[in-house]
């Protein structure tokens, strides 16, 4: 019984990081924008591994799970842009 509602908590958090890496998608698609599939997939994978973590914690609703993994994107698009490398130029 209790495993039931850890893998439905689980299963719904990684739903909403699957629907937070589709609405980049036809986001990026509606702005015809170049689409970076490789990143989108790998997007998915870890707010899919981020929502079923947090669904889980948050079992006691299964719309705070969804919310939970949609949220999870977002996380890790905001750690991966503060550690983007830039280039930078030194005067000699």
């Amino acid at each position: 019984m209790v495993y039931d509602a850890l893998i439905a908590s689980a299963s719904l958090g990684f739903l909403g990081g699957a629907i937070r890496v589709l609405v980049g998608v036809f986001k990026s698609m509606a702005v015809k924008r170049k689409i970076y599939w490789t990143y989108a997939i790998f997007t998915a994978i870890v707010a899919g591994l981020i929502g079923i973590l947090t669904g889980i914690i948050f079992s006691f609703d299964p719309r705070l799970s969804i919310l939970a993994g949609y949220a999870g994107t977002d996380i890790i698009e905001g750690i991966y842009k503060s550690f983007k490398v830039e280039k930078v130029y030194v005067r000699k």
